[in-house]
């Protein structure tokens, strides 16, 4: 255990030294004093840094395979020990190997769905409300429709067609399903900024719509963008989980931590500890993309400078 220990030790601490050397670099932008300002979106950033360096250092940190199964009989539901720090689940595996390697996928998996549904919706978003038009009525009226039926609703239609779902079809999925409001965010932008005087420059000199777009809109409307991206990640965690715990999600033995509170809950009266880390984990993780979106919204807004 020394090992793990170590590495776990040697996590916080480069977890402490980048949020403050973040903090050094940015110092004199505006926005980032608001930001480290905020005590919850400190603290919130210093938690998904954690887990963001244990997720990257998991073969360092944990001490067994994340799907050993060592002792089906002799350890299975093993509480909390020295050995297995977070004890272990009906399978005998280390929950607290598990755990470390199911951030790599849940974050993971939040992140790049994440990333498919914001390119998607800004994409659309600044189209729709730079061409205006029928352009904009049509898209408008696909993101109605969108917004019209329960997202939950849409992934369990389409995970009903797969027995075992890919790990990127599952991403492809939580980010095609979760554009909607971005694009409407992004169209106001667009519709607010498309009348500003430096996009009427930049046409004068010969823009194409694109470079418009790419060039000196989309910057523009980079603030709400930052905020609406980190606030759905902790949604879409939560949505993974959700689907991994229905067994919809991401499959055994692949460690995830909706599927290891999927694993325990039918020993939650002989066995707590095998849902409840997990659980409480997925609640830290999304507590804090939210406390980090929060104040990353007060950091963008200009109102406080005059406050």
């Amino acid at each position: 255990m020394a090992r793990p220990t170590l590495a776990l030790v040697g996590a916080t601490v480069v977890t402490i030294a980048a949020v403050e050397l973040l903090r050094r670099r940015t110092q004199a932008q505006g926005s980032a004093r608001r930001f480290f300002a905020h005590p919850g979106g400190v603290w919130g950033l210093r938690v998904l840094m954690f887990f963001a360096v244990m997720a990257a250092l998991a073969p360092l940190i944990a001490p067994y395979d994340p799907a050993a199964q060592p002792g089906i009989v002799t350890l299975q539901n093993a509480p909390p020990s020295w050995a297995h720090p977070l004890g272990t689940d009906a399978y005998s595996s280390d929950i607290w190997s598990r755990l470390i390697y199911g951030g790599r996928v849940s974050l993971g998996v939040a992140l790049l769905a994440t990333l498919v549904a914001m390119t998607v919706g800004v994409t659309i978003g600044a189209v729709a409300g730079y061409a205006r038009g029928w352009i904009d009525a049509v898209l408008m009226r696909l993101v109605d429709i969108g917004l019209a039926v329960p997202r939950i609703f849409m992934l369990l239609l389409a995970v009903a067609y797969w027995n075992r779902i890919p790990l990127t079809l599952l991403v492809l999925l939580l980010g095609l399903t979760g554009w909607f409001t971005t694009s409407r965010l992004v169209r106001a932008e667009a519709l607010s900024l498309r009348g500003r005087p430096f996009v009427d420059a930049a046409r004068a000199l010969g823009a194409s719509p694109a470079r418009v777009l790419i060039r000196h809109l989309l910057p523009a409307a980079l603030a709400p963008i930052i905020v609406s991206a980190v606030l759905s990640v902790g949604n879409v965690m939560l949505l993974e989980a959700g689907l991994s715990f229905l067994g919809f999600g991401v499959q055994p033995p692949t460690p995830s931590w909706g599927t290891m509170v999927a694993d325990g809950q039918a020993q939650l009266a002989l066995a707590p500890w095998t849902s409840f880390f997990p659980g409480l984990t997925i609640a830290i993780v999304v507590m804090s993309w939210n406390a980090v979106g929060d104040a990353l919204r007060d950091a963008f807004d200009p109102r406080p400078e005059h406050a």
